[in-house]
């Protein structure tokens, strides 16, 4: 009997539930709000090494989501077919244990990257493309609404005052982190208007858009900004692209503009966007962090020095870039490179190959069907923030996560 056939024999033995769809809905938004790492800081402190109770908190997790699977598994087993590199990915965090300068430690960790992944595929093949949108949108809307609630009611926790004192830090320890999160609420709300088949909920969207793009100001975090501003634009852009010929060769020829534009400014005078950023041509000392892990990469081009470790073990390799940085540097601030530490250049090359794929995917998807108005500025947005920030590939990471789900997504077959 194939796994297939057993899968869906096991699925027949258990009992079925009428309220099992709204338990599965407020399950999901239970995890992406834990995911999300909304108010953990807060209570707890420190990051997940900081604080042992943060680490109770993932097993749980990691349960529910495994039961979840098991209530649906033929589906789950199918899409994990369809997105298989993703799934190669998510793995390969693991098998770094074999080479990792810490391999319990690796293990554990790589455990934070291949759960979110099997959770955004339980969720890709529970919910339609419209119900998933309006199910992150909803989501969001909590972080946001937490946000402001935090930030107004109890500013000694929802407002930053020794580091950017006023700046708005709302259920995170940090304001570029409200910042993040929102920008993605902005265009979770943008794209829920435009899919909702009920006009009455529009109106609710909206107040979203207007609330996450406040936060986003408040915030201060310019890279959210940006972030925000291709969250809010981008879907208006793609509906455009669909009302005609002429207004899609505009949209579409929009686009490729801003892009070269951009691409123009930073091949010829870097220096003159990051002034406009409020940043220094140095990117606030990134490029000699960049120039010293680039060193540190060379050492173990192959294989990395294993998942999650690199900033850990203090008289390893980080010994030798932070003395050479002069500053405890607590991360590469690149995805890309933050990857390339852990696993290597293939794995790195892996990593970039994924994204792609996934970004070609939204594109295809311009013209037609409902997912673009997430999937496609999505993409986007990740794409520019993985450049500046290791945000993709996280343990834990709520960006991770998203991203599993989105490619996981567009990895199954299209919906009518």
């Amino acid at each position: 009997m194939s796994a297939f056939a057993l899968a869906d024999r096991w699925r027949g033995y258990l009992p079925r539930f009428r309220f099992a769809q709204t338990l599965e809905t407020a399950l999901a938004v239970l995890v992406i709000f834990l995911f999300s790492s909304a108010l953990l800081s807060q209570l707890f402190g420190g990051g997940e090494e900081g604080s042992p109770i943060l680490r109770l908190i993932w097993p749980p997790v990691y349960l529910l989501t495994l039961i979840l699977i098991v209530m649906r598994p033929m589906p789950v087993l199918g899409l994990m077919v369809r997105a298989w590199p993703l799934m190669v990915l998510a793995v390969l965090p693991m098998v770094s244990a074999c080479w990792s300068l810490d391999p319990g430690l690796t293990l554990r960790r790589g455990l934070g990257v291949l759960f979110p992944a099997l959770f955004a595929l339980w969720m890709a093949s529970r919910f339609s493309w419209r119900d998933l949108i309006r199910l992150l949108a909803v989501s969001l809307s909590v972080l946001a609404v937490g946000s402001l609630v935090m930030s107004v009611l109890f500013p000694a926790y929802g407002v930053m005052h020794e580091i950017h004192p006023g700046a708005w830090s709302g259920l995170w320890f940090e304001k570029n982190r409200m910042g993040a999160v929102m920008a993605l609420a902005a265009m979770s709300g943008m794209a829920a208007a435009f899919t909702t088949p009920h006009r009455r909920e529009v109106r609710y969207w909206g107040a979203l858009v207007i609330l996450a793009v406040f936060l986003v100001l408040m915030s201060t975090s310019k890279t959210a900004l940006m972030a925000c501003m291709i969250g809010v634009l981008g879907p208006v852009m793609i509906y455009f692209a669909r009302q005609g010929f002429i207004m899609a060769v505009l949209a579409v020829f929009s686009g490729l503009f801003g892009v070269f534009a951009l691409g123009l400014v930073i091949a010829i005078g870097p220096g003159v966007i990051l002034e406009a950023l409020g940043r220094d041509p140095t990117l606030t000392g990134r490029t000699d962090i960049w120039i010293g892990l680039l060193q540190a990469v060379q050492m173990r081009p192959w294989t990395g020095f294993g998942w999650g470790v690199f900033w850990l073990v203090e008289d390893g390799p980080v010994f030798w870039v932070r003395q050479a940085t002069q500053w405890e540097v607590p991360s590469a601030h690149n995805s890309w490179l933050e990857i390339a530490l852990a696993l290597g250049l293939p794995g790195a090359i892996w990593a970039i190959l994924v994204y792609l794929g996934g970004l070609v995917s939204a594109m295809k998807r311009l013209f037609s069907g409902v997912e673009a108005y997430w999937a496609l500025p999505a993409m986007a947005v990740w794409g520019l923030t993985s450049m500046s920030e290791s945000i993709f590939m996280t343990t834990n990471g709520f960006t991770w996560t998203l991203f599993c789900i989105t490619f996981s997504k567009l990895a199954s077959r299209r919906e009518r």
